[in-house]
């Protein structure tokens, strides 16, 4: 893994990026950075074990449905000025990958935030765009479906890959390419995390 050239190739896309060697580091940054703000979080692991919910609750107005369930708790995520999320892939030539079952976690990366923050672990990385996006696919959205108790190949056969399923209770639905920062967002950053973190 070459975290200088993954740098290079991120900032060259348009994206903000930070690496911090521990979760609780980064933890420490996000909660200093982000002040008297609106804040949606998208369904993510990491952000989870990282503790940040509680972190920026301290001094802003923060939205996640896995705190707090139901549609009026998505819509203000949604709607909200900074946005966090995780990441399932990352190549180390600059594409960022992304696979949603709902559409809310990817939806509000793309538009109209003041600042979208990727925050990942370094188990993320993968070489290039093909081998993110095999990752996403084989790695990510199988965990995260025996995670879910989800019915469907990925989550209970026993090898653990994409079978492209038709399955109802299927959790990649969409996938989205940040090939580089969209115009509709202020500023994208990438926080990179030298630990294994999420899926």
């Amino acid at each position: 893994m070459n975290l200088e050239n993954l740098q290079k190739n991120v900032e060259a896309r348009g994206f903000s990026y930070r690496y911090f060697d521990t979760a609780a580091q980064a933890a420490d940054y996000l909660a200093g950075s982000i002040s008297g703000k609106t804040v949606g979080i998208g369904g993510s692991m990491t952000l989870l074990d990282m503790g940040i919910y509680e972190r920026l609750q301290e001094d802003n107005d923060v939205a996640w449905h896995w705190k707090t369930p139901g549609p009026e708790t998505l819509a203000k995520a949604a709607a909200a000025q900074v946005y966090l999320t995780s990441v399932n892939g990352i190549a180390e030539t600059g594409e960022i990958i992304n696979i949603d079952g709902t559409g809310n976690r990817v939806a509000a990366t793309l538009y109209d935030r003041e600042k979208v923050y990727l925050v990942a672990g370094v188990n993320k990385v993968a070489p290039t765009y093909e081998e993110a996006l095999w990752r996403a696919r084989n790695i990510a959205a199988p965990l995260n479906a025996r995670r879910l108790s989800r019915k469907t190949p990925c989550a209970l056969k026993e090898e653990m890959k994409c079978y492209d399923c038709k399955s109802p209770e299927r959790i990649c639905n969409g996938l989205t390419v940040l090939w580089r920062k969209l115009g509709g967002v202020k500023e994208c950053e990438l926080v990179l995390i030298g630990q294994e973190l999420g899926y």
